[in-house]
Order: C-alpha cells, then structure tokens, then sequence
C-alpha cells in the first residue's frame, strides 16, 4: 500500500480526495494523510517515515509548498513530492524543479492525471527503496564474504533466476496492427518489414514508457506484459498510448499509403511465468501463459479498428480511473459462456 501525504490547506480537498479515490482507499492501494501547511507537512512526515508520495499546493499559511520542498529531504530522503497548484506559471514551476520536484499539476485539478502522475511517482519511489536495500544488503554481505565467491555467487543466483517458473498477478496487453496483412501481400519483403518494424518502435516505447515489457512479437502483432504495482492501470495507459501514437503517425510512406489503426484486448490476473520451449532444440523462451493470456489474445481478436476491450473483471477494477463503455456479450473461442466486454475510451 501507497501512503501519500497530501499538504493543502482548502478545507474540502480533503474530502474531495476521499471520494475520488474511495476505491483504492477501500482496496488498501492508497493510504492518505493530510496537513493545512508545510510545518504540519513535516511534522506528519516525522511521524509517518513509510510516506512515499507528498502532493503539495504553493499558497499556504507558515509554511509554503516551494520552502517545503527544501526541507523534505532532510526529513524524508526517498519520499518524492508533487506540487499541485493554481500557480502554474513558469517561475514557479521552474523553482518548485529546481528545489527537488518529481511533477507539477495545475488546479483545477484533473484526477485522472492526478492518479497516473501519482502511480508514476510511486513506482519511482519503489525503484529508489529497493536499490538502496540492494546496496545495503551488497555492503553487508561484503563484509563477510570474499569479493571472488561473492561474484560466482552472483553469477549462480542470476542463472538460477533465469529458471525459476512460478505464479503471477500481472496484466497481458495484445496489440494488433490492423489490416497489415493487406501491405505484406502487396509490397517487396524489404518494405513490409522496415514498415512494420517502424510502427512496432513506436508501439515499444509507450510499453516501456509504462513499466512494461515485450514478451514477444507475432506477426504484425505485439504481445506485452505489465507487472508489479497498478499492472492494469499501466497497461492500459500504456494502450491508450499506443493507439494514440499510431493514429498520429503518417498515412504514406515512400510509396506505400496505410493508414495504421490498432486492435488491442487486455486481461488481467494470475498467469504462469517461466522458460517454454525445448530443451532438445536449446530454445526456452521466458514466457507468460495460462487462460488469462488467451482471453487477452481472444479479446484482441474481438476488437475492431481503434477498439481496446477488456473483460468485465478487469472493467471493475478500473471503472473509476477510465472512462470506459459497455460493448455487451461475445463469444470467445474455447468459452463455454459468453463474455461481457468493455471498450476504454480515455
């Protein structure tokens, strides 16, 4: 779970901010802790060091956000802050960078973007956590250990890693390229494959723009995975980005007139992870399957132009966050019942 310390002093933004995000509040994502100003800010802090995100106005009584923020890190050196405010002229975002902030939002505030800003800041946050535990639990052992074993030992831990097959909670995302097959058949090989693999680098970098990552390429498709915190929500963010990028890009190249349009379909929940393939041709590959990877791939294949569908589980979990729009039921290969889906919209 997240604690976020949100330091305000508007009376209902509190209770604004509640009612937003009741829904990770209720499912223990987020935890939020409040203050009217900066010195209540810090004393909060000191109280409560797990604070990983501060979200900050400018315009506050004894203490401001902008001498807030220099005073974070001597009370708090991992936790990142996020000013929120009217004030969002260039002087003031540039001094509120200047002075140590993660991001700058502007009031009236867009709780969407508030949300995904705080997830990114977030898992910034982790990734800082984490590496310094990593240094000290290396600092540790090297007190202990001879720097020779300590590498094998590093080396026989990452070959092992490479092995392990286990259960996990993540996020498929399958990404279509629409009607490609149409180039492929009609243009020389060299064409098709520079065309396609211009519009996958475009596709890639919103993927890993959200934490994810390409399990593989098939085809004139891509199939991505997202794991760790908010795997959904990124997925998605990262699709609505991908379909985006690809509309924008340019309907004619050299001689060659396509207009790129994707399909995506996105499922979510408890996949298994590990190396498959044959041990005989010395090819594994470290994969996802189960059913919740192909649902994803029927989902895509349910999808039409421009359409990214989820299933009614995942719609659930993300209602809030997503403005999203029922498609209705559909029959799904292998299914014995047929599936309520739903199309994201933004």
């Amino acid at each position: 779970m997240a604690k976020i310390l949100v330091a305000d002093d508007e009376v209902d933004l509190e209770m604004l901010i509640k009612q937003k995000f009741r829904q990770k509040i209720r499912e223990k994502q987020y935890e939020f802790v409040f203050a009217t100003n900066g010195n209540e800010a810090l004393i909060k802090l000191k109280e409560n060091p797990d604070v990983d995100v501060v979200l900050s106005d400018i315009n506050m009584p004894e203490m401001d956000g902008l001498t807030l923020l220099t005073k974070l890190n001597e009370v708090s050196p991992l936790v990142k802050a996020v000013i929120v405010s009217a004030y969002g002229d260039m002087d003031n975002i540039r001094t509120a960078m200047n002075r140590g902030a993660f991001d700058f939002l502007t009031k009236p505030i867009n709780f969407d973007d508030l949300d995904i800003t705080v997830q990114k800041t977030i898992r910034h946050v982790s990734d800082l956590r984490n590496t310094v535990k990593a240094i000290k639990e290396n600092n540790i052992l090297k007190m202990y250990v001879d720097e020779t074993v300590l590498n094998f030992m590093n080396r026989q831990e990452f070959e092992k890693s490479l092995m392990v097959n286990e259960t996990v909670n993540a996020t498929v995302a399958f990404i279509d390229i629409c009607s490609f097959t149409m180039i492929s058949e009609n243009e020389p090989p060299d064409v098709v494959v520079q065309l396609l693999n211009s519009y996958f680098d475009v596709m890639v970098k919103e993927i890993i723009d959200q934490g994810g990552y390409v399990d593989k390429f098939i085809g004139d498709a891509i199939m991505a995975v997202f794991r760790g915190d908010f795997h959904l929500d990124r997925a998605i963010d990262a699709s609505l980005a991908v379909r985006a990028s690809v509309e924008k890009l340019p309907n004619h190249i050299d001689h060659v007139s396509f207009f790129p349009k994707v399909s995506i379909g996105i499922n979510s929940g408890e996949m298994i992870s590990g190396n498959i393939g044959s041990a005989t041709l010395r090819r594994l590959d470290y994969t996802v399957i189960g059913d919740v990877v192909n649902t994803a791939q029927r989902l895509q294949a349910v999808a039409k132009q421009g359409q990214i569908i989820i299933s009614e589980t995942a719609y659930e979990k993300v209602k809030e966050s997503f403005n999203c729009n029922k498609v209705g039921e559909v029959t799904l290969k292998n299914k014995a019942n047929p599936a309520t889906i739903y199309e994201v919209l933004d």
